[in-house]
């Protein structure tokens, strides 16, 4: 039933009538608001303005450089004397693993679909789409989290800081609730990513955080028995590879450290490759050499950028903070960078480092945000998996506030809490890149570099593993996530089964192109086949005759299915050849046979349709349908047919439709 598609399209089929309406309308207030929204199909049709890559790196930079608004506080936590040593090993595996795999990724998915579409393009069929929203369901609880944990960590900031504290007391919960709910408000109206807007939070954060340890690491080196005291720690938890094992073991704990890759990835459509891209169209697919050689120097700078200043803030912390302030009710938990900004610069400066922290933790949440406001339709929208109301970005985004409101009140808005789920995310998010990045390496026989890649899927299945382990609420809320989401796009597939699913469709040849024409406007009356030879035409027609009044010619039609036929919707190619006074239609690259039987029959518009009824088992048949494309096609070509009727209410003369037994 998958013979090779033919070739040499010619005429584009198109309905009668336009497309059918949208099933749902909204009438009320609040609908009409809610559906005054921004669309977000993940696929807009305009061009995107470039930027230089030194630009465009702020916008990575608020989500990955404001780890540093809480990463040194978790790793104080998480290591203690040993944070300095777990923070270098994490800076090895941000420098040798996250990044050389990302740089595959970038050469791969230059459109900005990130290592979540490579493995779709790697796995075919419901393997690869079941994989997908494996995936989907981790992403979004790493953005979620990164919505949440962001939101706590500016609300820590905010009540910790002497000025704001008589304000607003400690109400750790309800302000960094008040802080999602500026945010949702603010997408509500309409929020767009402005590269100027990352610039100007992202730029004097990262100097004010230089200026703070600049002073912290000259406290240390003026006051030498602080370096000897910590050695003396060192010295007292056993040998250097002692401590090296150690730090290792803790190291899953910093994971969270390298957040920031995927989104660098994402932004790919926004880097300008300059005029070596120039020279080519976008519009002929050709790979943007260009575009992905400024976005590998854009990983590495942050990457650079990045590891130097977890380096320097794990030392001065870990050497000027003591344990009971940065325990998990101390003053520096969750801001150890802030707590020494008040302690050796003053209330003053120190009030302005909080407020250019709570600004990129905010802007690293409406990333997160912007994040899955386009990533959920690029790809369910596509499955067939997306409730209709998915494809607008204000009941989108009530959802997701919804959820931040439930993960908030989860974790009592406490950041350590939620840095398990975090990492948890970040590191399923990285996994899958390297695990693709080594499979398209063997696919091309680059066997050193897939032996490498190979080597960091073992390291981050490892960390990954100890992160889940050790703080398994991050696998539980993404599991959680995974399931609730593969459940709506089951319920969503299900429901939108029945769309005719079929953008267009061609003829293959110019004998086709010929007869179609003849067989429009109430011609012919038409009869699938399940068989394709002429005797078995023959039995099928006598059949009909003998049991119906039927004159003029028979147009029968037999549908042969992709082999993927997880694909929600692909055009068709139809052939067309004269038997006698009859037709014989062909139909290749369908991937649904009623959905295809309902288009041909909205194409010509046949006095009647005559289709046989299996009697089997209908849930059977049902299943068949919706994972394969087969089933009790009588019934679901009716039903299908029907709903279409119902979008298109004008005037015309239906085909009448004859269900018959087998």
């Amino acid at each position: 039933m998958t013979p090779a598609t033919p070739k040499g399209q010619t005429e584009r089929l198109s309905f009668r009538h336009s497309a059918p309406r949208p099933a749902f309308e909204y009438r009320t207030a609040v609908g009409k608001w809610l559906a005054r929204g921004e669309s977000l199909d993940g696929h807009g049709g305009h061009e995107v303005a470039t930027h230089p890559w030194w630009k465009v790196i702020w916008l990575t930079g608020v989500d990955y450089f404001s780890t540093l608004g809480y990463q040194p506080g978790i790793a104080l936590l998480a290591a203690g004397a040993v944070a300095p040593i777990a923070t270098v090993i994490l800076v090895i595996v941000t420098l040798f693993g996250a990044l050389p795999v990302y740089a595959q990724v970038a050469g791969r998915s230059f459109a900005g679909q990130g290592s979540i579409a490579m493995l779709e393009n790697l796995l075919s069929g419901w393997k690869g789409k079941g994989l997908v929203l494996v995936l989907l369901g981790f992403a979004a609880t790493d953005f979620v989290i990164t919505m949440t944990l962001s939101a706590a960590d500016a609300a820590k900031h905010a009540i910790e800081n002497p000025f704001l504290h008589p304000v607003l007391g400690d109400h750790q919960i309800l302000v960094t609730l008040a802080i999602l709910t500026v945010l949702a408000g603010v997408f509500l109206k309409g929020f767009h990513e402005a590269i100027g807007l990352a610039t100007l939070a992202a730029v004097p954060y990262l100097a004010l955080n230089l200026i703070v340890l600049g002073r912290g690491a000259f406290e240390v080196f003026t006051h030498p028995t602080l370096l000897t005291d910590w050695r003396s720690v060192l010295d007292a938890k056993g040998s250097f590879p002692l401590l090296i094992a150690g730090a290792m073991l803790v190291f899953p704990k910093l994971a969270l450290g390298l957040s920031g890759f995927e989104t660098g990835v994402t932004v790919m459509p926004l880097i300008d490759g300059g005029a070596a891209d120039r020279e080519h169209s976008p519009r002929t697919g050709a790979r943007p050499v260009g575009r992905v050689a400024n976005t590998r120097k854009l990983l590495v700078t942050a990457a650079i950028i990045m590891s130097s200043m977890l380096i320097l803030s794990s030392f001065v912390t870990t050497l000027l903070i003591e344990p009971a302030d940065y325990a998990a009710d101390g003053k520096a938990s969750g801001r150890a960078i802030a707590f020494l900004a008040h302690r050796y610069l003053g209330p003053g400066f120190g009030t302005v480092y909080d407020v250019s922290t709570i600004l990129i933790l905010g802007l690293a949440g409406a990333s997160a945000m912007a994040g899955l406001l386009h990533l959920i339709p690029r790809y369910l929208p596509r499955f067939g998996m997306a409730p209709q109301w998915a494809a607008l970005s204000r009941p989108l985004v009530l959802a997701l506030f919804t959820v931040d409101i439930l993960i908030t009140l989860i974790f009592r808005a406490d950041v350590e809490a939620q840095s398990g789920a975090y990492a948890t995310g970040v590191l399923v998010l990285i996994l899958s890149a390297a695990f693709a990045a080594t499979l398209t390496l063997w696919r091309e026989r680059r066997w050193a570099l897939a032996f490498y890649t190979a080597i960091l899927c073992l390291v981050f299945a490892y960390t990954l593993l100890d992160n889940c382990v050790e703080r398994p609420d991050g696998l539980i809320i993404g599991t959680i996530f995974t399931v609730i989401l593969m459940l709506v796009c089951a319920v969503s597939r299900s429901i939108r089964s029945v769309e005719l699913r079929i953008p267009h469709g061609y003829f293959v040849d110019a004998e086709s192109e010929r007869l179609g024409p003849e067989t429009r406007g109430k011609k012919v009356h038409l009869v699938p086949t399940a068989r394709t030879t002429p005797e078995a035409r023959r039995r099928k027609k006598a059949e009909i005759v003998r049991h119906y009044n039927v004159r003029g010619p028979v147009a029968f039609l037999h549908v042969n299915l992709l082999d993927n036929r997880s694909e929600f919707s692909a055009p068709l190619e139809i052939s067309i050849r004269k038997e006698g006074d009859d037709y014989v239609a062909e139909v290749y690259g369908a991937i649904a046979i009623a959905n295809t039987i309902a288009f041909v029959s909205e194409v010509i518009d046949p006095i009647s349709i005559f289709i046989g009824l299996t009697r089997r088992d209908l849930m059977a048949q049902a299943a068949r349908y919706l994972l394969f494309g087969e089933g009790e096609t009588g019934l679901m070509v009716y039903t299908i047919l029907l709903r279409y009727w119902e979008s298109t209410p004008e005037e015309d003369v239906r085909p009448l439709i004859f269900l018959m037994s087998d």
